[in-house]
């Protein structure tokens, strides 16, 4: 395990890449990083403008032995260390006490770190999370214009001040939004998103919401509209889930701004959830009307980009995002995201030809609720494939997506399902190769596959051809 995030420590290095400069100098596993030249370090954002330098000079704590090494390489080329976390002083954790919050909606016993909420715009450049900038700075504002921390994402939920401060439950939601203005001032960019709860923030105040963008907040990239998700433990009774009704409500808002947005940005700025179109029973709009997809990771446009995939409309896949609480899971990996599976994990390629002559093996793709009526059209076009549909019991509730299967819900659908067939299990419910509920594939009482969320990956591993995939044993 990595060390927790908040805490208050020098960064710890986990890994030297054999023949790195940082090796050849002698940097090794376990040491504490104190300074490198001279500057005390705050997160990985800094760390790497310094060790791109070509002369430098580290501060090291070896087990209470205080150690200098010097190292010189080229300007740029990589220093070869990975240090175990994102943010190397206290995380800025979370003072809003928003009531569709998913953290307050966690079962207990998880991992701790599970349970820490952050509101810290470094998080937000390096993963993506949403920030609300109730406790964003000057200093901040300082920092993200003059070393271009873009782009960043930030929960709007409502731009009037009296509906945004009740929805974050924090009297200085009213005004943080400033922060919104001046980062865009500055050509931040930014992506927003407004979580929309039934009764609270959608129908005339999600309109008000939308004309508040067109007047103050127009120059953003994108503003996703999701609905909420509401977990079995969730104890607020104002939170309920949206009826049909509802959901075709604001899919039509969010459609009729599009045409407002594009006749006078020349773009649509604002997109309703896939879940929206799924909650409303109405069909996924165009591809085209997804201007690039630069939501996919935000759950806008993903099965119209899963299905393009898989009938090979596009060479390369899109990419997923790296799962729920990532960023408290693992160590920031390539363009400082955590990997999905960790190197504990004891699996091998898989290349998975016909079980007989001409008979391929069966296989089915284990999926959540929502991705079951996502994928189903397009994998039972393959005659030996077919969809596992995986309830959701541990988190229940209306929680339908992906990315938040966990090994429980797994085992019990797996344990009713035939040996000797291929499972698919998409990498999106994994962090780091771990559950939300703590176990891991290898837990799971049948061989399992995992598989990169994307149509490509699918296809290939459907007709048997992936070398992509990984098998992982119980």
């Amino acid at each position: 395990m990595i060390p927790t995030a908040t805490t208050a420590d020098a960064p710890v290095v986990i890994g030297v890449v054999p023949e790195s400069p940082a090796a050849q100098a002698g940097v090794a596993v376990g040491d504490a990083l104190r300074t490198i030249n001279g500057e005390t370090l705050r997160d990985v954002i800094q760390y790497q403008t310094l060790v791109d330098e070509s002369s430098l000079e580290l501060e090291v704590d070896r087990g209470g032995l205080q150690l200098t090494i010097e190292i010189q390489k080229a300007d740029g080329a990589p220093l070869g260390i990975e240090v175990q976390s994102a943010v190397f002083d206290q995380v800025r954790t979370c003072d809003n006490h928003c009531s569709f919050c998913f953290i307050y909606q966690l079962p207990p016993n998880l991992r701790k770190s599970l349970y820490l909420k952050d509101d810290d715009y470094r998080l937000s450049f390096l993963y993506g999370n949403f920030t609300t900038l109730t406790r964003f700075t000057e200093a901040d504002l300082e920092r993200v214009v003059t070393e271009r921390l873009s782009p960043l994402y930030v929960s709007i939920h409502a731009t009037d001040p009296d509906a945004r401060s009740q929805m974050l439950r924090n009297r200085r939601g009213a005004m943080s939004l400033r922060w919104l203005s001046a980062l865009l001032q500055n050509d931040i960019e930014v992506h927003g998103q407004i979580v929309v709860c039934p009764g609270l923030n959608d129908g005339d105040e999600l309109e008000r919401s939308m004309r508040g963008i067109m007047d103050r907040y127009a120059s953003m990239a994108s503003v996703a509209v999701v609905p909420l998700g509401v977990s079995k433990f969730s104890n607020e009774d104002s939170m309920r889930f949206h009826t049909v009704a509802e959901a075709v409500r604001v899919v039509r808002t969010v459609e009729e701004w599009q045409d407002r947005f594009l006749k006078v940005l020349g773009r649509r700025l604002v997109f309703a959830a896939d879940e929206y179109y799924l909650l409303a029973q109405l069909p996924f709009p165009a591809a085209s009307t997804y201007e690039g997809f630069e939501l996919h990771e935000d759950g806008i446009g993903m099965a119209r980009t899963l299905q393009r995939e898989f009938d090979a409309e596009v060479e390369s896949p899109t990419g997923t995002q790296p799962g729920f609480f990532a960023w408290v899971d693992g160590a920031p990996a390539v363009d400082y995201r955590a990997p999905r599976l960790s190197s504990e994990i004891v699996g091998t390629p898989v290349m998975l030809g016909p079980r007989r002559s001409g008979e391929p093996t069966p296989v089915g793709v284990l999926t959540s609720s929502y991705g079951s009526r996502v994928i189903a059209p397009f994998v039972e076009t393959v005659d030996h494939a077919r969809v596992i549909e995986v309830e959701n019991q541990f988190f229940g509730g209306n929680i339908g997506v992906t990315g938040l299967m966990v090994g429980e819900d797994l085992q019990r659908v797996l344990a009713n399902e035939p040996m000797g067939h291929r499972y698919l299990l998409p990498d999106v419910c994994l962090s780091n190769g771990v559950f939300l509920d703590g176990t891991s594939p290898s837990d799971l009482p049948r061989i399992v596959e995992i598989v990169p969320t994307n149509g490509i990956a699918l296809r290939e591993a459907l007709l048997g051809s992936s070398t992509r995939s990984l098998v992982v044993q119980p």
